[in-house]
C-alpha cells in the first residue's frame, strides 16, 4: 500500500470535534440496538439486513447528488479489502454480543484506536507515535487484560439462555475476544482508507464499497450457517434494526468516512474514549447490566488509554 502523496489532513475544529460527539453516543447505543433486534433476528442476517439497507440508502443519496460511484480509480482492490474487513468487524460484534454484554462489547470494541493508532504509525506518513501514546496504548492493553481477568471472575454471557457457570465463563470469554478482534479489523479498515488509493476518494464512495461488500459477506455467510430463521417480528425489533441501518450504518459512517478525508485520523480517534462511555451508560440504565469494580477499574484504564494515544503528537503536526 503506498505511504506518500496523500492529502493533507488538518486538526479537528470545533465542527468536528461536535460531530465526534455525536457519532459517539450513536455508537455506544448500537450494541443496546442489536441486542434489541437479537430477539427476531439471527445475529449474522441481522447484520447483513442492516449492511443492505444502508448500502441502497447510500446508493440513493449519490445518485440525488450525482456523485459517481462506478468510475475508474483505481480503488476497486482497496475497496473490496476494506469492505470485507469492516464485515469481518460485524461478525465479531454480532456474534460477541450473543455471548458476552454490551457494556462488555463496547469497552472491548473501543480498542480500535489504540490498533489504529499502531497501523497508522507503520503504514500512513505523518502519523508516527510518540512517546505517551506508547503510554497510552500500554494503559489500553493493560485493562484489556484486567478485564478478561475480570470475565473469568464474573462471566456476563449475552444469551438469555441458562448454562452451567464453567461454560457461561468461557462463552463471556470468547465474546470478549470477539470485540478485541472486531477492534482489530475496525481498525484494519481505516488504515487501509488511508494508505491506499481510498484516501483520495469521496466518503459516500469508500462508504459504498464497505457496506456492499460487507452486505454480501454477511448475507452469505447467515445462510451458510443457517442463520436465516426470523422469530416473531415486534416494534422493537424493527426499531432497532432501522437504528442501525439508517442512523448508525448510513448517516453516522458517512459523516465519519467525510470526517476522514479532512481532519487526520489519529486526531480524530481521540474522542473515541467517549463512545465506551455512552455504551456503558446505555447497558446499565437500559439493559440493566451491572458493572464490578474490576471492569469499571479495567474500562477506565481502556478510557485513558484512548485519550492519550493521539492528541499530543498531533501538536507538531501541520
Amino acid at each position: 500500500m503506498s505511504t506518500t502523496a496523500l492529502p493533507v489532513r488538518r486538526a479537528p475544529d470545533s465542527t468536528a470535534i461536535l460531530l465526534m460527539i455525536a457519532l459517539c453516543a450513536v455508537w455506544g447505543f448500537q450494541q443496546v440496538a442489536i441486542k434489541g433486534a437479537n430477539a427476531s433476528f439471527p445475529p449474522l442476517l441481522q447484520a447483513g439486513i442492516r449492511s443492505t439497507i444502508a448500502t441502497v440508502l447510500v446508493w440513493l443519496w449519490t445518485r440525488s447528488r450525482g456523485v459517481a460511484l462506478f468510475r475508474s480509480d483505481n480503488t476497486l482492490a482497496s475497496g473490496l479489502l476494506a469492505g470485507v474487513l469492516f464485515g469481518g468487524e460485524f461478525v465479531c460484534i454480532f456474534l460477541g454480543l450473543t455471548l458476552t454484554s454490551a457494556t462488555r462489547m463496547v469497552v472491548f470494541l473501543y480498542t480500535a484506536p489504540c490498533f489504529m493508532a499502531l497501523g497508522l504509525h507503520w503504514f500512513v506518513a505523518g502519523e508516527k507515535l510518540k512517546r505517551v501514546q506508547w503510554v497510552g496504548i500500554a494503559l489500553a492493553f493493560g485493562g484489556i487484560s484486567l478485564a478478561f481477568a475480570d470475565g473469568f471472575l464474573h462471566p456476563a454471557t449475552g444469551s438469555a439462555s441458562g448454562s452451567a457457570s464453567g461454560t457461561s465463563t468461557w462463552q463471556g470469554t470468547a465474546g470478549d475476544a470477539l470485540g478485541v478482534l472486531g477492534g482489530v479489523f475496525w481498525a484494519a479498515t481505516t488504515v487501509v482508507i488511508r494508505a491506499s488509493p481510498l484516501a483520495r476518494a469521496s466518503a459516500s464512495k469508500t462508504l459504498f464499497y464497505q457496506l456492499g461488500v460487507s452486505a454480501i459477506v454477511l448475507l452469505a455467510l447467515a445462510f451458510a450457517l443457517g442463520q436465516t430463521h426470523v422469530s416473531t417480528i415486534t416494534l422493537t425489533t424493527v426499531a432497532s434494526l432501522a437504528y442501525q441501518a439508517i442512523v448508525v450504518a448510513f448517516l453516522s459512517y458517512l459523516t465519519w468516512f467525510w470526517l476522514l478525508t479532512r481532519y487526520m485520523a489519529s486526531r480524530l480517534s481521540v474522542f473515541s474514549f467517549l463512545t465506551p462511555i455512552f455504551g456503558v451508560a446505555f447497558g446499565v440504565v437500559l439493559l440493566g447490566e451491572t458493572l464490578t469494580t474490576r471492569f469499571m477499574i479495567a474500562s477506565a484504564l481502556v478510557v485513558t488509554g484512548i485519550a492519550l494515544v493521539n492528541a499530543p503528537a498531533g501538536r507538531r503536526r501541520t
